[in-house]
């Protein structure tokens, strides 16, 4: 969709729709004379009349017999309590409500959307139009929204080169998490430990200073990766480690982000219940994050450096899977005893963290889909954040409030470290009944001393259930947000 920037000085008669939000005082200040005086008059009328609430998800249509257009007013909820959060709800609900109707041309009012103390602008706006048209298609089918304008009206013009900037890079985070959730939302039988590593593969054509590398399971062993290969040894489906790297700046060190991504999770040998099962083909989400983050980094051709790295396997309970009670040796030295197979994501992650080491990161960040006890705790609001750096920690909540990409932190007290003791190995992959997200979290600090690091357990977050069941994309937006601001 192309993006124009209109004036509120005269009245908008370029498109089809001219989409105004409201907030809950009802207040139309911010039109100026882009609407006639006996429409405000009208809508004024009409929102008494028909009690318009202005909180999110409300609308009302008016049709404006000047222009011949029609006017759709949209809640954006109470002004106090607008943010990144409350404007991507916002903008959602009004795109869902007209990318099916006969439209090619729309125009949307942004007085009220953007405000700088909110770290609201016109790349955050454009990423948010963008992905409200999101649409999982499996087969090939026509677009089902014929939108291909959009107007944004203000009270100035934004010249050219500064909108061209900002749709650009809208565009490249909105591509992104469309990337992430396709990933999420394909099915399992295709979306294999394979189909992951050949999707990295493609990132190349984007940029041409990514660099792209597979290793298969004979050089993980070679290597030492006991860990991840334990998880990946009763599934047909060969695992990958893919490495994605993009360094266009010399003597920088790069911000490591590390994927989960278990293509599908039985269980294994501890296997899961059967209600929602089919619900564990995202858990690669943390891989999907990690791709289209690195996606639209190449797209917007970012100055900085970073390095994604997914773990890529599928977790099945065939003949020759690990069993509970089984020893392995990770890639660090440090021996696991497996006693839940079930807790296979932080096998896989903590050979990936062991080997992000070799960047010499400034930081690594790892995404997992990795406890249910992470969703008992927060529900599906924000992700769990862990971090060994109460500075990194601040910087990854401070993204997480600028996108509306929630994060709530958890400690990681030396007690739960405690619950990791074993008498047959180093470690063991769970902890007790309690606090099972910390306990995680505390696995993957063991790989990661000396580092500073940080953990999102995004079990939560990463895909919808009922009506809106698919991936969300998340943290995608808060990930980009981090590298770009650090």
């Amino acid at each position: 969709m192309d993006y124009t920037s209109l004036k509120t000085n005269i009245i908008n008669k370029k498109s089809d729709i001219y989409l105004v939000g409201v907030f809950t005082d009802k207040k139309l200040l911010h039109l100026g004379k882009s609407v006639s005086k006996q429409n405000i008059d009208m809508a004024k009328r009409c929102f008494e009349k028909n009690n318009f609430t202005g909180v999110i998800g409300d609308h009302r249509t008016l049709d404006d017999h000047i222009t011949g257009q029609q006017i759709l007013f949209f809640g954006l909820g109470e002004k106090g309590k607008f943010g990144p959060l409350n404007l991507n709800r916002s903008i959602k609900s009004v795109i869902t409500k007209i990318k099916k109707v006969n439209l090619t041309k729309i125009s949307l009012n942004i007085q009220n959307l953007i405000i700088k103390k909110n770290d609201i602008n016109i790349e955050v706006l454009v990423s948010y139009i963008d992905d409200s048209f999101y649409k999982y298609i499996y087969k090939k089918e026509k677009n089902i929204s014929k939108i291909k304008q959009c107007g944004l009206v203000s009270d100035t013009i934004i010249p050219n080169k500064m909108l061209s900037k900002y749709v650009l890079s809208g565009k490249a985070i909105a591509s992104g998490i469309k990337f992430a959730k396709d990933l999420g939302n394909t099915p399992p039988n295709i979306c294999n430990p394979t189909f992951l590593s050949n999707e990295a593969l493609k990132l190349k054509k984007i940029n041409k200073l990514l660099k792209i590398t597979v290793l298969n399971e004979a050089k993980m062993k070679s290597m030492g990766m006991g860990s991840l290969l334990s998880v990946s040894q009763g599934s047909k489906q060969p695992a990958k480690l893919v490495s994605i790297e993009y360094m266009p700046l010399k003597n920088q060190n790069p911000i490591v982000l590390v994927g989960k991504g278990i293509t599908f999770d039985t269980g294994g040998i501890s296997l899961k219940p059967s209600p929602n099962m089919d619900e564990m083909k995202y858990d690669m989400s943390g891989a999907g994050s990690v791709l289209g983050t690195m996606k639209a980094l190449a797209e917007m051709k970012v100055k900085k450096n970073v390095v994604g790295i997914i773990a890529c396997a599928e977790n099945m309970p065939g003949s020759q899977a690990t069993r509970p009670g089984d020893v392995v040796t990770s890639m660090s030295g440090i021996t696991i005893e497996i006693l839940n197979t079930d807790a296979e994501g932080r096998l896989v992650l903590c050979d990936a963290l062991t080997y992000a080491k070799k960047y010499k990161p400034k930081y690594i960040l790892d995404m997992a889909t990795l406890t249910g006890a992470c969703l008992v705790g927060l529900g599906k609001y924000p992700s769990g954040l862990f971090s060994n750096d109460d500075k990194l920690a601040d910087l990854i909540k401070k993204s997480a409030n600028k996108t509306g990409d929630r994060v709530w932190q958890l400690p990681l007290y030396d007690d739960y470290f405690d619950e990791l003791k074993t008498n047959f190995a180093d470690i063991q992959n769970i902890g007790g009944r309690y606090g099972g997200a910390i306990t995680a979290a505390a696995f993957l600090g063991k790989f990661t001393e000396g580092v500073k690091w940080a953990h999102l357990d995004i079990a939560g977050t990463a895909w919808e259930v009922g009506e809106n069941k698919g991936s969300t994309g998340r943290p995608v937006s808060l990930l980009i947000d981090f590298v770009l601001s650090n």
